[in-house]
């Protein structure tokens, strides 16, 4: 079994607390590993933003087993995190699993060019807050018999397909970034950016990323305000 030496117990933990928050949209989720190095990127997708989210973690020493110098498999995320020990800043990677589609069309790795427009963090997170309090609002006003799922998904992308000011960043990426634990309260505009590469679109904090393709859909459109 391969295991993997993390950093130290901080990116075990914070690794933990990812794969966490993606079980809690989807047990049964499934994560894409990929290592080189000293670097780890565990690619997920909580179905409810239609979004691919990136956690990158340090490791202490360069992967390797065996002769294989690189790293790239489908898990189970629910597997790796009983496998996560932070004390011991290690996790082993369970057996591979039949990827989702979603695990075959990962962002680019290069190419990405800086964007204009992006508000401060501070903004953006009550940007999330206004949009969550709206879906309530208008959810809450809805008689009883019209509270179908058709009607809160028809909500739900009205609010969340709307672009962040001038960008075409749509409001469920940054309320992904947020309940993802990457647009944490005090996180300032160092290291958080907004990206593009072809069709994609990646909005950058100092945690994690969340990358959404400009073009095509991933899935459906979600509506959680959780």
């Amino acid at each position: 079994m391969t295991v993997l030496h993390l950093a130290d117990e901080t990116e075990a933990a914070d690794l933990a607390a990812f794969l966490s928050r993606l079980l809690h949209y989807d047990r049964g989720a499934a994560v894409r590993l990929q290592a080189a190095g000293t670097a780890l990127a565990v690619f997920g997708r909580p179905p409810s933003f239609e979004v691919l989210a990136v956690r990158a973690v340090r490791l202490a020493k360069p992967y390797e087993d065996g002769l294989d110098a690189t790293l790239d498999v489908t898990v189970s995320a629910g597997e790796l995190l009983e496998s996560v020990d932070e004390r011991a800043a290690t996790a082993a990677v369970p057996g591979a699993v039949t990827g989702p589609p979603w695990a075959g069309l990962l962002p680019p790795r290069a190419g990405w060019r800086p964007e204009p427009g992006l508000p401060a963090p501070d903004a953006l997170r009550a940007t999330v807050a206004a949009a969550v309090a709206e879906f309530r609002s208008r959810t809450e006003e809805l008689a009883p018999e019209a509270r179908t799922r058709a009607e809160l998904d028809r909500i739900g992308r009205d609010i969340w397909s709307r672009r962040i000011g001038g960008t075409g960043l749509p409001v469920r990426a940054v309320h992904a970034a947020q309940s993802l634990g990457f647009l944490r309260p005090g996180t300032g505009p160092a290291g958080t950016g907004l990206f593009s590469s072809g069709a994609w679109l990646r909005l950058r904090t100092p945690y994690g990323s969340v990358a959404v393709r400009q073009t095509g859909p991933l899935g459906s459109l979600g509506v959680s305000v959780r």
